[in-house]
């Protein structure tokens, strides 16, 4: 049965989810004679703010009983448009949305996304294919070396797979000033054990000056946080990255800044006048004072972490000016860097933010923090603009985040199959090669502890504290979290490896989320795995900018393809999400789908039977 439309098939929109500014676009629809169209159908183009635009759709060809009309469209207008199709017919109009489009889709009458994007807009090639590594860097690798000026209200713990602390003191408050010591130069001595794994870029959580281990207060945005080296330290980590293949990305934190900051200096920890020493500090303007000194805007109310005003022409140039913090970090070696809740950063200062990374070449990288989908998202009431081309090149992938975990938690296939391709429908295609794929981060529990361990909803910290994975609890959420690896690697995107992941270390939310790396107590088996993923995904260019096809969407198995548009070779995936051995004949389903196999990459196929045991999956280099 032909579809009356699918936006997921070129035969119906030739170029498939978001569009350049100007592209053209054919657009067809299938109907039956029968209908008895009083005239051709119409495309119907909208952009919130202004008029709908009508496109008369021609008569393309006639097969059978039905009826093809196609209209060819573009914007000019980078920004999210709409669209459906209409038509009458018996002297009733009639519409053609989004509900109607895809199995298992409930549009509930939407109209259908047309994300437009700049029509210059590329993002840098380096990430395209490649395996990130997330870092916290207190808890990755301690070099053992002496560091110098580190302050003296901070505790030194020397029992490196303790139980970070997190209990408040008498005034409720949690400090965050235990600290095991891992260090800069502790991730240069483990550059071979990155390389290994496969890994293309590291990403570091917080590294600037700050005082707490988390480091998202920060004191000092032109220094780096003596506990974990210098300057000088940093720069001698990009250049040894560089001879492993590495780049390095780091984390901005700039919709905020710590209480105890050069900047703010309200506990008189720096000889620098800060904005609440005095209103002729040079930092007085970047801050908001309800009653000077001790009432002003803090980050969701926390009063160690005073809001700024990025808007606010001196902090803005401070960060993006000529000679300015980026500028500076990327002079000694960074790659980009990844934003801290971009949410809560407004426009003008994103648009700043990105003109100044990018001055440097079109090779360095903005990464946003966005939970949700990123081409929709409003914040403020403002809806922004992120992926349009002149703010992010990526975003952190939590919708695919979710997908996965439901999924091998799970629900439907086709629910699955739809939460990924509205993802890949609504954003621009160079935002998708480099969107950072990830099942844990150090805001959300471990991926293993998700599949494996009892639910945390409800319990407080002093339950999560020592609450480990038990052996048959470990066994369950490593066969989970390897499954939902092979989707983090060989979806479209990038995938991100949360330190320790890869080693089987567990843990709730943070700060359990955010242990010690288990030097000496690894899980080698899943190390090992992870090394095959990395083999695999360097084997094929299908992976730094291939199209996705889901193929087969079964109760317990799915399979589908990577491929490059007019190319004539493909990777495909079949992954078991079930307890139990499964076996399908090749001929019988969409798994050749118009390819002929030459060569198993990964797992078992006998004659025409794909073997795929509990968890496992099969990789198949297939040509067309």
């Amino acid at each position: 049965m032909r579809r009356i439309y699918d936006s997921w098939d070129r035969a119906y929109k030739s170029i498939f989810g978001a569009l350049r500014q100007n592209e053209p676009c054919t657009f067809t629809i299938c109907l039956p004679k029968s209908a008895g169209l009083d005239s051709n159908p119409m495309l119907v183009l909208y952009r919130p703010g202004m008029k709908e635009q009508f496109i008369p759709m021609n008569t393309v060809y006639e097969s059978g009983g039905d009826v093809y009309y196609s209209a060819t469209a573009s914007a000019k207008i980078p920004g999210v448009h709409y669209y459906y199709f209409s038509f009458i017919a018996g002297g009733q109009w009639h519409y053609i949305k989004k509900a109607a489009c895809h199995e298992g889709v409930d549009g509930h009458g939407d109209l259908f996304q047309l994300t437009v994007y700049d029509e210059a807009f590329e993002t840098p090639a380096f990430l395209k294919g490649g395996v990130m590594y997330q870092i916290f860097p207190d808890r990755f690798c301690k070099s053992g070396l002496p560091h110098d000026n580190v302050p003296n209200d901070r505790v030194l713990r020397d029992d490196w797979y303790g139980t970070p602390w997190y209990k408040p003191d008498q005034n409720g408050h949690v400090w965050n000033n235990d600290y095991f010591g891992g260090d800069l130069e502790g991730i240069v001595q483990q550059l071979p054990y990155l390389e290994s794994l496969g890994v293309t870029c590291i990403y570091l959580n917080p590294i600037f000056e700050a005082h707490e281990n988390h480091r998202y207060n920060t004191a000092n945005y032109r220094r780096i946080d003596p506990l974990l080296g210098t300057n000088q330290d940093f720069q001698r980590l990009c250049t040894e990255a560089a001879r492993h293949g590495m780049q390095v990305i780091l984390d901005g934190v700039f919709s905020h800044t710590g209480a105890d900051s050069i900047y703010f200096n309200k506990f008189g920890r720096y000889d620098t006048e800060g904005a609440y020493n005095s209103p002729n500090s040079p930092y007085f303007k970047w801050y908001t004072f309800q009653h000077y000194p001790d009432t002003y805007e803090a980050w969701w109310g926390i009063d160690t972490l005073p809001n700024v005003n990025e808007n606010q022409p001196e902090y803005t140039d401070y960060i993006t000016g000529r000679g300015g913090v980026l500028e500076y970090w990327m002079s000694l070696g960074a790659a980009g860097f990844r934003l801290d809740v971009a949410d809560e950063l407004p426009d003008a200062f994103l648009d700043r933010l990105h003109d100044c990374v990018k001055r440097a070449d079109g090779e360095h990288i903005v990464i946003g923090e966005v939970w949700e989908d990123a081409s929709t998202k409003e914040a403020y009431g403002i809806k922004r603009r992120y992926l349009l081309g002149n703010q992010l090149d990526s975003v952190m992938n939590y919708p695919f985040r979710t997908a996965i975990m439901q999924f091998l938690g799970g629900c439907s296939p086709y629910d699955f199959r739809n939460q990924i391709m509205t993802i890949l429908e609504n954003y621009p295609k160079c935002v998708v090669d480099v969107l950072m794929n990830f099942v844990s981060t150090h805001d959300i529990e471990r991926a293993i502890t998700v599949f494996g361990g009892e639910p945390s909803h409800g319990h407080n910290k002093d339950w999560m504290a020592e609450r480990r994975l038990n052996p048959q609890q470990y066994a369950i959420g490593k066969k989970k979290l390897m499954c939902a690896m092979v989707l983090q690697f060989f979806l479209p995107g990038v995938p991100s490896i949360y330190y320790g992941d890869e080693a089987g270390l567990d843990g709730y939310g943070d700060p359990f989320n955010r242990r010690c790396y288990p030097w000496g107590r690894e899980d080698h088996e899943l190390i090992e795995y992870t090394r095959e993923l990395s083999r695999i995904r360097h084997l094929s260019k299908v992976f730094i900018d291939g199209s996705l096809k889901f193929l087969t969407l079964n109760d317990d198995y799915i399979v589908f393809a990577r491929y490059r548009e007019q190319r004539r070779k493909a990777m495909v995936i079949a992954l078991n999400r079930s307890d139990r051995e499964i076996r399908f004949d090749v001929d019988k389903t969409p798994f050749t789908d118009r390819y002929t196999m030459f060569d198993t990459v990964h797992g078992q196929i006998e004659g025409n039977e794909v073997i795929l045991p509990p968890y496992g999956f099969v990789a198949v280099k297939v040509e067309l």
